[in-house]
């Protein structure tokens, strides 16, 4: 039985529909978040731009009140990065990325913790943070108190791996500054972590959102390993394709496989947007030419816009007394007026929405 052969447009077109960026849906940001796994959020306002430019009539408020009422949370998860994910997954998807996790730690302190120094991390940090939230400059320095001899920014990151350790509002709300404090995520949701959470579900949901895609992507987007085993298991309910270089592809039944030529508007990507992070090969969203240009040394992913579904140059927004400027800065000249005419209406949309509607706008093209 012949398998069929996605082309670089389909896979394009598969992962806009199924990312909300053919078109921008309505429905609530709660259920965004949790269609989408998981927003990269190392930054406070990138999930906001995720959101905004997804969702129809997307309000900063709507988001920032899921924080105030612990409907979302930020965590480290995939990646050992902070993320921003409904409570409900978080209770989940940390217990399935704890190995992950605990083998990201540091070489000195994974190698040079003894059993019962594991132990007295684990406790004290619970505790700490547990009696109130703390940064993890504090935190360092009262567990390097009773683990002397190790640095105290890895025992925070240790901790903050060990533990699921989740960042307190105000941080992640619009417009509110200090510093990111940490509780645990079972005293802040009042809900204690699944113990028997499996990777199936997860992989899923996955490919429900950035499929079709190989074992390799899937594994460059959770930061695990060896997941070859769990997708033999669940082959009998995927589908298969392959990409023009023969790379074997799995998917969910009746995801949205949209022809390759579909319309895609353009559409402005916040920083460290989850697409460009979640595949092995990210041909499909972007020419690999580009990447040094988009992905920093110091480990930033620069803002993007796509113009026909594919990123083609950087954005940024500088607020200054009474103005608000979108530099808008193209890889290449743009093709034609009408892709220049549509990418500066939806940056006036941006602008809106970033900055409202009383500051003076400016786009600039760099």
């Amino acid at each position: 039985m012949s398998i069929r052969t996605l082309s670089k447009r389909e896979l394009n077109r598969a992962l806009l529909a199924r990312q909300m960026l053919l078109q921008r849906e309505r429905i609530s940001p709660l259920e965004a978040i949790r269609r989408l796994v998981a927003i990269q959020a190392q930054a406070q306002e990138p999930p906001y731009y995720a959101l905004w430019t997804r969702l129809e009539n997307f309000k900063q408020e709507q988001l920032s009140q899921l924080l105030l009422d612990r409907e979302v949370v930020r965590i480290v998860l995939h990646r050992s990065t902070i993320h921003l994910v409904t409570a409900q997954d978080c209770l989940s998807i940390r217990t399935i990325l704890k190995p992950m996790l605990e083998s990201s730690l540091h070489r000195a302190i994974r190698s040079g913790l003894t059993d019962a120094e594991r132990e007295e991390l684990l406790s004290r940090a619970r505790a700490l943070t547990e009696e109130k939230p703390r940064t993890l400059d504090e935190l360092g320095k009262l567990l390097a108190e009773k683990l002397p001899g190790y640095d105290k920014a890895d025992l925070a990151n240790a901790a903050r791996n060990l533990l699921p350790l989740v960042q307190v509002t105000p941080r992640g709300v619009w417009g509110a500054g200090g510093q990111a404090c940490h509780t645990t995520a079972e005293a802040w949701l009042g809900k204690p972590l699944e113990t028997d959470a499996a990777p199936d579900d997860m992989l899923r949901r996955y490919l429900a959102a950035y499929g079709p895609a190989s074992i390799k992507d899937m594994q460059v987007w959770s930061g695990m390993s060896k997941l070859k085993e769990t997708i033999e298991r669940l082959r009998p309910t995927l589908r298969t394709f392959r990409d023009e270089r023969g790379v074997e592809l799995f998917d969910v039944p009746d995801a949205p496989l949209p022809d390759g030529h579909a319309p895609a508007p353009p559409r402005f990507l916040s920083e460290f947007d989850n697409m460009l992070l979640s595949y092995a090969d990210r041909s499909r969203i972007m020419d690999e030419k580009h990447k040094p240009l988009v992905f920093t040394i110091n480990g930033i992913i620069r803002s993007t816009f796509l113009i026909d579904g594919f990123v083609r140059g950087l954005w940024k927004l500088e607020q200054r007394k009474g103005e608000a400027i979108l530099g808008i800065q193209p890889f290449e000249p743009l093709a034609t007026e009408a892709e220049r005419a549509a990418l500066i209406q939806e940056g006036e949309k941006l602008l809106e929405f970033a900055t409202g509607a009383e500051c003076r706008h400016t786009i600039l093209f760099l």
